[in-house]
């Protein structure tokens, strides 16, 4: 199966929610190329479901797994099978209809949003707290998206509901206010029932192909056995870009759309990771582990395509790790090949106002083969 040029539309449900460390879609397209029809696709790292979307729209049946709440709720969106109406509706139901609900209250939340726009946040925010529709994931994916980012000249056209903030990633609360404070920046008043009319718009007016399969979207550590154990044994193609090693802030970064999803009203700086960072070593040992569970559900002639690179912070050579660790998984992983791709665009990639996070270097795309350990 050959995958269909990026021209041929604009892709709006996979950009449904801007997140920091998302790759491109030309990846997994690239990737996917040569799958068949029949081909079954895993994603151990799925982050917001790049390689999870490119599956269905290749009409391929895929698994993600991922520890962040946030990225599974993305994904989760991207796997939605609904119609503009059917959002709508249940968009409006949750606004009206009634519950109870807790407001955050503090400088940053007075700051970040006008007191009618942060209701109905907190409104959907307790109404889709335990909807587990295709509806109310796409409503979930799309409010996550529209939940902070950069102010519009005119309020009645703006796709984000808060003062200005980055669109990737949330930045931290007092530096927030400081900088609002500085630059006499208000919240706007926004009725969030229009920038999720206007996404869902746009989503509708592109052709998807009708999903062929139910995808299933995991919250676990891909370090653990028991986060595969609805991923079935056949796999064809295992797609990802693991963590770069020494970026362990996915949480906290995304603070505040995981308090959308559940999570609490302040940065949660203790959240555990899936994979060490304590040395170049031992995280090429805790990834070799998820190697360990995607190789035992791989085909024989299964392969494996991973994105890999680092942050310039601890650039310790991307492709000795990898190597490191695909040796500590107890398969026999053999690279086939790989392609340099460059560096990711941090303008794009990350934020383009209020702070930068840490930028990456070179990238590869690097062809793995297998053959698999007796059990």
């Amino acid at each position: 199966m050959t995958a269909p040029p990026l021209t041929e539309a604009r892709h709006s449900l996979n950009a449904v929610c801007p997140y920091f460390t998302m790759f491109p879609l030309s990846f997994p397209f690239r990737a996917l190329r040569q799958a068949s029809p029949r081909a079954v696709v895993l994603d151990p790292f799925c982050g917001r479901g790049t390689s999870n979307y490119a599956a269905r729209f290749l009409g391929l049946r895929s698994y993600g797994i991922d520890t962040s709440p946030v990225a599974v709720a993305i994904a989760k969106a991207k796997l939605a099978d609904t119609t503009h109406t059917a959002v709508m509706e249940l968009a409006r139901q949750i606004l009206t209809e009634h519950q109870d609900y807790e407001v955050p209250e503090g400088e940053f939340w007075e700051g970040a949003y006008d007191p009618d726009t942060l209701d109905q946040i907190c409104r959907l925010r307790a109404g889709l707290k335990r909807r587990r529709t295709e509806e109310a994931a796409l409503l979930r994916g799309i409010v996550l998206g529209c939940l902070h980012g950069p102010l519009a000249k005119d309020p009645e056209k703006s796709g984000y509901f808060s003062n200005q903030m980055p669109r990737t990633f949330a930045s931290k609360p007092a530096y927030s206010v400081r900088y609002w404070t500085s630059r006499n920046l208000l919240p706007p008043k926004i009725d969030v029932l229009k920038p999720i009319e206007r996404r869902l718009a746009r989503i509708a007016a592109e052709e998807l192909p009708k999903r062929k399969h139910h995808g299933l979207i995991t919250q676990g550590d891909s370090t653990h056995a028991t986060s595969y154990a609805k991923v079935q044994d056949n796999l064809s193609y295992v797609v990802t870009s693991p963590p770069y090693y020494g970026l362990v802030t996915y949480v906290q970064d995304q603070w505040l759309r995981n308090w959308f999803v559940g999570g609490p009203e302040t940065i949660d700086y203790g959240r555990g990771k899936q994979l060490s960072h304590e040395s170049p070593e031992a995280f090429a040992k805790s990834l070799g582990k998820v190697w360990n569970h995607c190789g035992d559900r791989l085909k024989p002639d299964g392969k494996m395509i991973v994105r890999f690179g680092s942050i310039r912070s601890r650039d310790h050579a991307p492709l000795d790790i990898l190597r490191q660790s695909l040796a500590s998984s107890r398969h026999d992983w053999r690279i086939e090949g790989w392609l340099d791709v460059g560096t990711a665009d941090a303008g794009k990639r990350q934020a383009d106002t209020m702070g930068t996070l840490s930028s990456p270097t070179t990238e590869f795309d690097v062809t793995i083969g297998f053959s698999r350990a007796r059990r």
